[in-house]
């Protein structure tokens, strides 16, 4: 009794001093989640470096930080100054008049004439729909150029997080594997479980950042470079949205360039939105169907609709990072699930093994 008594207090005050830790390390959140998405990245590279030479971990694991800032931060940091430009330009343009909404719905009204008598045998208010879209527009705008504003004031918060990123993302790559085999050793779930469990995290991390966002920076920079060729105003702002929407399944890029294609259409600029739906279909909707299978492969195999909404959930809860958090934890919950039915089944799993036992021993002893 004395030894289970002291067993449980020991449990409680390490799940005590595990959730103050946790809430300690609170504020770093998203900095500590990101060096360990990174280092997940470029683990390989840095396992095939630490072969070739294995006793310059430091400066192995120095030009791997290196070479992801390079390909990842730097990318990111420019591409982010460019839209927090356009969006607050943007922002600005609707809020002085330069850019009128209602002045745009209206030419597509009338350059439809069709559109008022199809608008009402579905029983739909146009007036009140072109109002709910004009303020729907004016609010979006609002977000975009507040929330723009608000990063640019909050540069330094960034690159402090930024910083503690890239200083932890050093220490996980050098020191990574060691901290993982001590964790290992210090879960209490079987060695076949946790192997499974982290595995699956380093694929799914690896497949959503290879795959899903490699593809998003594709499709945006081919939106972009289309929107920059017709001379559509924003370019850099739209790309964005469109590499933002592609991360999410069954929606991308359409909705950004079929509106705007509409509206050359209704405007009259029928060549510039031939173009653009030709583009759109041939080469930005291809470049998902392509691209992904070659850089994703099988490396998830969630079902489409699972991936759907725990990336919309992810985004709710997480914001940005919600991208890979999202389906990282889908992936864990079928993971867990499918130990569980193969293991604590009793008809599938263990019952099954039970009952072959108790039949050769039944025999054995019969014999």
């Amino acid at each position: 009794m004395q030894e289970k008594l002291e067993q449980v207090f020991f449990l409680a005050l390490l799940l005590l001093i595990t959730l103050a830790f946790g809430w300690l390390l609170k504020p770093f959140f998203f900095a500590i989640f990101w060096a360990g998405v990174v280092t997940v990245l470029f683990h390989p590279l840095h396992k095939k470096l630490l072969l070739k030479y294995p006793q310059r971990q430091n400066l192995v694991a120095l030009a791997v930080l290196l070479l992801s800032i390079v390909l990842a931060v730097l990318p990111v940091l420019l591409i982010s100054a460019s839209v927090v430009n356009e969006a607050v330009s943007f922002y600005q343009k609707i809020q002085a008049g330069e850019i009128d909404l209602g002045k745009i719905l209206h030419s597509i009204r009338s350059a439809i004439p069709g559109l008022p008598g199809l608008v009402e045998r579905l029983d739909v208010d146009l007036d009140e729909l072109q109002k709910q879209t004009l303020e729907g527009a004016v609010n979006a705008s609002r977000f975009v150029g507040k929330h723009a504003i608000s990063f640019g004031q909050n540069t330094a918060q960034f690159f402090v997080g930024l910083a503690l990123m890239l200083y932890l993302t050093f220490f996980l790559l050098r020191d990574g594997q060691a901290l993982l085999e001590k964790f290992k050793r210090a879960l209490p779930m079987g060695d076949a479980r946790e192997h499974l469990l982290f595995d699956k995290v380093a694929e799914v991390t690896r497949a959503t950042i290879k795959g899903n966002l490699l593809v998003a920076v594709v499709q945006g920079a081919l939106g972009g470079l289309i929107f920059w060729i017709l001379d559509i105003p924003g370019a850099m702002l739209w790309a964005v949205l469109m590499a933002v929407l592609s991360l999410v399944p069954a929606m991308g890029p359409p909705l950004v360039w079929v509106p705007v294609a509409i509206y050359l259409f209704a405007t009259g600029e029928l060549i510039s939105a031939t173009v653009l739906v030709a583009y759109g279909v041939l080469v930005i909707g291809l470049a998902d169907n392509l691209l992904r299978p070659i850089l994703v492969g099988r490396d998830t195999q969630l079902p489409d609709y699972l991936v759907l909404f725990s990336t919309l959930g992810g985004f709710v809860l997480f914001g940005v990072s919600g991208f890979v958090m999202g389906p990282l934890l889908a992936a864990l919950f079928v993971a867990f699930w499918e130990i569980f039915a193969r293991e604590f089944n009793p008809v599938r799993g263990r019952g099954s093994r039970v009952g072959a036992e108790h039949d050769d021993n039944g025999s054995d002893e019969a014999g």
